[in-house]
């Protein structure tokens, strides 16, 4: 498996190629200068189409405070951000923005000084940009995977998350050899990631590797990558000179953002995991790392702003502390209004191509737990996992406080989805994460002559279980086409087949998925 950071996922604004500023030229550099030209250069932030562009420009102020060490972080807090609150035009607003969306992995002080000076401009009537809202939307958890090759060399871990309507994925690579250390951070939308993952396992099969796939939970992925960070934080620690960490380290004009900046990033969907746990049989040390000197790590960053072209400049090509309250759920249907009328849904398996879907009516107030066992049915999902349905009226599955889901068993579909063209997000099994869009497509009279729920339509076969997500069951019906794949016979004993022919993932058996709903009934 070769490991490279891909130019295709990054990309920059041109830089000119002198600067007159008094970093380049030898000169002294002006305090009140360097904070005018960070803020100033912020203002272009209110062109992003992707929040993920302005985060990423707060991971780069981050990131080199982050290098000084807990008197910079202190300092950071303490007087540069009141002083770019100070400023106080929409620059500064999307700056503090910024800077507080990038520090809720774990570095609270100035999170929370940061978007508590953001706010008190908003009050003051400055305008927010319109990706500042989404950014205030909670990151949930998606998949996650490590691919590792056999021989023990380097492994990949990766993790999908979402965020309001958007999908992306951290890749992080890690070697081995070095320590289990990380080597390398990719973000990517999700929709690449099945690409991304053929090409590492081209990779590996070039260099005759054979490339596996092991499926993690939340937990267990963000043990992985605090380790893999630990590691690569030491040994850039034993490397650093006396000078410390040159601003070069942090960006480059033809790549992008270097791993630092980019590990801000990953440590804020750290943060939204629940606490890691230790996979069985993984053992791993820990690490400490030094600080860097706040005042040199202020001024290499002006120096770097000032070259990139500003903190806009730097943004990507694909794609916690805030969390937007959630409308007031309706009322039930009292029974004085009569019998509920039956939805017609469409429940789509989200990034599967060829598309796979079912069509189903169900009574209106039927219950989301209710509906949940239905959708297993009518998919034939075997159960046992964990789900969610995200609605504008909140997250309800089984209750847990820490992720913030309500208990579904007493919310009906109707009072989250009360009308036709309403849309509602169902997620099955947290470490597949095979995610449903359902969409009320009509409300029909009930018929008494039919018993619901029941299946009028759907298309192609569902995955199997426990197959690792989207991209997962994607290499799984490549093997089975492919006699002579290495994992052919072994993927083959796992769906308990004889031969390829009995898999058919074309396939769509409506009597089958009625026979799996009359079981509820």
């Amino acid at each position: 498996m070769k490991s490279g950071r891909r130019a295709d996922l990054v990309m920059v604004g041109e830089v000119e190629e002198s600067c007159d500023c008094p970093a380049c030229a030898g000169g002294e550099l002006d305090p009140e200068q360097m904070l005018a030209e960070l803020v100033d250069g912020a203002a272009d932030l209110a062109g992003c189409e992707d929040p993920l562009e302005a985060e990423l420009a707060g991971a780069l102020l981050v990131a080199m405070a982050l290098a000084g060490g807990d008197d910079a972080v202190s300092a950071f807090a303490q007087a540069f951000i009141p002083a770019i609150e100070a400023r106080g035009n929409d620059a500064a607003l999307m700056m503090l923005t910024a800077i507080g969306a990038a520090a809720r992995g774990g570095f609270e002080q100035v999170a929370q000084a940061a978007l508590a000076a953001a706010g008190r401009l908003a009050e003051s009537g400055v305008p927010v940009p319109a990706w500042a809202r989404e950014l205030e939307q909670p990151l949930r958890a998606g998949s996650f995977t490590r691919l590792y090759d056999t021989e023990g060399t380097m492994s990949v871990l990766v993790g999908v998350f979402h965020r309001a309507a958007r999908e992306h994925a951290v890749m992080v690579v890690v070697d081995h050899d070095d320590c289990g250390a990380a080597q390398d951070i990719f973000i990517l939308d999700a929709a690449d990631l099945t690409a991304a993952l053929k090409d590492i396992r081209a990779g590996g099969r070039r260099d005759g590797l054979t490339i596996k796939t092991q499926t993690l939970s939340a937990p267990e992925f963000r043990w992985y990558v605090e380790q893999a960070m630990q590691a690569r934080a030491v040994h850039d620690s034993e490397n650093d000179d006396d000078d410390g960490q040159d601003a070069s380290e942090l960006f480059d004009e033809q790549e992008g953002p270097k791993y630092p900046v980019l590990a801000v990033l990953v440590r804020v969907r750290l943060a939204a995991l629940p606490q890691p746990r230790q996979p069985k049989g993984v053992v791993v040390s820990g690490h400490s790392v030094d600080g860097q000197d706040a005042m040199r790590i202020l001024q290499q960053l002006a120096d770097m702003v000032a070259r990139s072209g500003g903190p806009s400049a730097v943004g990507l090509d694909v794609l916690g502390a805030g969390r937007a309250r959630p409308a007031k759920l309706p009322a039930k249907r009292k029974k004085a209004a009569g019998p509920a009328p039956v939805y017609q849904l469409k429940v789509s398996l989200r990034g599967a191509k060829p598309p796979i879907w079912r069509r189903l009516l169900v009574p209106a107030d039927i219950s989301l737990a209710r509906l949940h066992d239905t959708i297993l049915a009518a998919f034939g999902w075997h159960g046992g996992h964990m789900h969610v349905f995200e609605t504008a009226y909140g997250d309800f599955g089984r209750a847990d406080r820490e992720l913030g889901h309500r208990a579904d068993g007493s919310v009906t579909l109707e009072q989250v989805a009360p009308v036709v063209k309403d849309k509602i997000r169902y997620t099955y099994d947290f470490g597949d994460d095979w995610v449903h869009d359902i969409v009320v497509e009509k409300v029909l009279d009930p018929d008494a002559s039919m018993v619901y729920p029941r299946c009028i339509g759907g298309k192609r076969a569902a995955p199997p279980d426990d197959c690792g997500g989207i991209w997962g069951y994607e290499e799984l019906v490549e093997v089975l086409a492919d006699p002579a794949h290495p994992e052919h016979e072994e993927r083959l004993q796992w769906l308990g087949l004889a031969d390829a022919s009995q898999f058919a993932p074309d396939a769509f058996d409506l009597e089958a998925v009625n026979s799996r709903l009359g079981a509820l009934r």
